[in-house]
């Protein structure tokens, strides 16, 4: 038995409309699975954590979902299944799902084996001395990334994925700014200095495709560090085009470094988010990679040579 859990609010709500499909393939092809689609971010947490530990729980939305569950899927131990059914799909992407019609994806989330997966959780203080705590699966970004997610969000209904990303980029440039940042990875100095972003990787892809760190793996026990220096628009407007490709890492100002702790202090504060979802502003924060700590139902992982049948042996390895 499993829990097929849809957040209606995803792809702006259109996710909504494909309640009905989904209650009659799971009528007709696993009638021991329960179709919920709370409207409350309360309720589906509290749905999470009234399941068994060890749970099957089938996601359907975006990367917004998951960062909103995935405190809930950790302390439950629950097994997540992905229906990609979002804006951005970054993890999707990561976990060979992207592109999978649903119905696919659903009857691959609910009998396909799982496999093991990092994610990353990041403590900070924002200016006000208040400390927070919170987890992610795909990004988590400071600095200019990290705007941009906040205009995305609020940006135009009718822009989707990339699109809508690359509006809040060209929108956030005509108010771009660099913050003084001290970066160590893994008690090594890393970056200190002026800086336009300061971003953390599980997944090769982030902001719906831009191959931002294309040799980072979301199941090889570390994170990887995305930095750009000091760039003015006409910089900005440069690199952007290598970034689109995956290009810019050859950039002078652009570094990217694997870590499992990453500190970073900022006087003035700096925006944060993960997996897209803005959280605020934070003066200090410490990064830390949680090694094969949640439990998926990947398709194959990009970029590598793993297949379906080594799941359950790197499980048994990280474990």
């Amino acid at each position: 038995m499993a829990l097929v859990l849809l957040n209606p609010h995803a792809q702006g709500g259109r996710a909504a409309k494909q309640i009905p499909v989904l209650q009659a393939w799971l009528k007709r092809h696993a009638p021991d699975c329960t179709l919920a689609a709370p409207g409350q971010l309360a309720d589906s947490l509290a749905l999470l954590h009234s399941l068994p530990k060890g749970s099957r729980v089938v996601a359907v939305g975006g990367d917004g979902t998951l960062n909103r569950w995935l405190p809930a899927l950790l302390a439950r131990q629950l097994t997540l299944g992905l229906v990609p059914m979002g804006s951005g799909n970054d993890s999707a992407r990561a976990l060979g799902l992207d592109g999978m019609q649903w119905e696919a994806a659903l009857q691959h989330a609910l009998e396909a084996p799982a496999r093991l997966v990092d994610t990353g959780a990041v403590s900070w203080t924002d200016p006000y001395g208040a400390s927070h705590k919170t987890v992610f699966l795909s990004s988590l970004t400071t600095g200019f990334d990290s705007a941009i997610a906040l205009r995305a969000l609020n940006g135009p209904r009718w822009l989707r994925g990339l699109p809508r990303y690359l509006w809040a980029t060209l929108k956030e440039l005509a108010q771009l700014q660099t913050w003084p940042l001290s970066v160590h990875a893994d008690g090594q100095p890393l970056a200190i200095g002026p800086a336009l972003f300061a971003s953390s990787l599980n997944t090769p892809t982030f902001g719906s495709g831009l191959p931002a760190v294309p040799h980072a793996r979301i199941n090889d026990g570390q994170l990887d560090a995305l930095l750009a220096g000091p760039f003015n628009r006409l910089g900005v407007c440069l690199m952007l085009p290598r970034l689109l490709v995956g290009w810019h890492l050859s950039h002078s100002k652009v570094q990217t470094r694997p870590y499992r702790v990453l500190d970073i202090s900022c006087p003035n504060g700096v925006p944060l988010a993960t997996d897209g979802e803005y959280l605020g502003v934070a003066t200090t924060l410490k990064v830390q990679c949680q090694r094969g700590s949640l439990s998926v139902v990947a398709n194959a992982f990009p970029g590598t040579h793993d297949s379906p049948a080594g799941f359950e042996a790197e499980a048994a390895h990280l474990q």
